[in-house]
């Protein structure tokens, strides 16, 4: 049998018995190349060593086949933007070969990526995993053999036309319609497997990583240099029109913490940490930490050099507007006020000077605010 004809009856086998994965194979060229160790893909084509190819058994290339159409179906491609492209891909693979091993789709080749601790501790997601791995010296990279991914998404960084990222974005974009596609399709069918449908529902539905759109909003704030564009109001009283804020630094910030007793300790310890990097690495001039229910329960104020630990008071009711109420009548006017809550409450109060980032701890996509910014610290997937 040729080497043509047993990719032709792999793909078959996948149609067949994996037809999710099938369908996105579908209408994919292969592509013979001796210059790739093993295989890999840009998204419009896959690309196979032919050597390589004849070590494995059929199963083995089954496997195969299917880690490489997942690389698009994950985005792998197309999201590369400033990341070590060794280690990403490294990162993929531990994804997409936990996925397959675990429904039994094809057998690994020998070599795979294959670490359920890995796998759990990056939350089974690439950029999870990414951020767990080491950073692999030049001179060690695409070398192959144990221990090395299968592939490389060639479309990034080696492709002899190198893709714009209008042409990624497209391409990602023509990709999620064929997940959508063959997702649909396939439960029609009654044959999607537990395992692809958790990486279809992160594909189609992608997590916010709420600590890094945190850290973001706090770091847009540090170059914020309003100058006079709100006057200072302890000075307005004295008769003289002062900014208030100056400078690169980030000032004074704010955090309002529900105490209501719908915020668990979980939360109140990964919030606690994220405050304490930004306390740490943004360097504000001064942290207002607010603990409220329906009223302010109680206030702590941290200045440079105090250790920022934040512990609940109170319990009860809530209600978000005695928090912007107690900020005004203690006369603080932080640059940003940062809620940790479950958002269920309908007393917002007035929208305040200053911008309103809402982390809510619960998934509710319905879950509506009439100022400011939301992310969501847990996901429905």
């Amino acid at each position: 049998m040729t080497r043509d004809e047993r990719v032709k009856r792999a793909k078959t086998q996948l149609i067949l018995r994996y037809p999710f994965v099938g369908n996105l194979l579908f209408g994919m060229d292969i592509v013979w190349d001796t210059s790739i160790p093993t295989a890999g893909t840009n998204g419009e084509v896959i690309v196979l060593n032919p050597d390589y190819v004849d070590s494995l058994t059929d199963e083995e290339l089954v496997f195969l086949l299917a880690h490489e159409v997942c690389h698009p179906m994950l985005g792998h491609c197309f999201r590369l933007e400033t990341r070590d492209s060794y280690k990403w891909n490294q990162a993929g693979d531990y994804v997409i070969n936990h996925m397959l091993d675990e429904d039994g789709i094809g057998k690994m080749p020998d070599g795979g990526l294959l670490d359920r601790n890995i796998y759990e501790q990056g939350k089974g997601n690439t950029d999870g995993i990414y951020n767990l791995l080491p950073d692999t010296p030049k001179d060690e990279q695409g070398m192959g053999g144990e221990g090395q991914p299968l592939d490389d998404c060639i479309g990034n960084n080696n492709d002899k036309q190198a893709k714009t990222q209008s042409d990624l974005d497209r391409l990602s974009a023509k990709w999620k319609v064929k997940v959508a596609q063959s997702a649909n399709a396939t439960k029609i069918m009654g044959k999607m497997t537990s395992g692809i449908e958790r990486l279809v529902n992160e594909v189609l539905r992608p997590k916010v990583d709420w600590k890094e759109v945190l850290l973001k909003f706090m770091q847009k704030l540090r170059v914020d240099d309003r100058t006079y564009a709100r006057p200072n109001r302890r000075f307005i009283t004295q008769g003289m029109y002062m900014p208030s804020v100056t400078g690169m630094g980030l000032g004074e910030i704010a955090v309002a913490v529900d105490c209501s007793g719908s915020v668990g300790q979980d939360e109140i310890n990964q919030f606690n940490s994220e405050i304490n990097t930004i306390w740490q690495d943004l360097l504000p001039s001064r942290l207002h930490v607010v603990y409220f229910d329906s009223e302010v329960s109680h206030y702590d104020e941290f200045n440079k050099g105090d250790d920022v630990v934040i512990k609940p008071h109170g319990g009860g009711g809530t209600a978000f507007s005695p928090v912007f109420e107690y900020l005004d009548k203690k006369d603080i006017q932080p640059l940003a006020c940062v809620f940790l809550t479950d958002l269920y409450c309908s007393d917002f109060g007035k929208e305040p000077e200053y911008p309103v980032l809402w982390i809510s701890t619960t998934s509710d996509d319905n879950m509506r605010v009439p100022f400011g910014e939301i992310v969501r610290m847990h996901d429905n997937n």
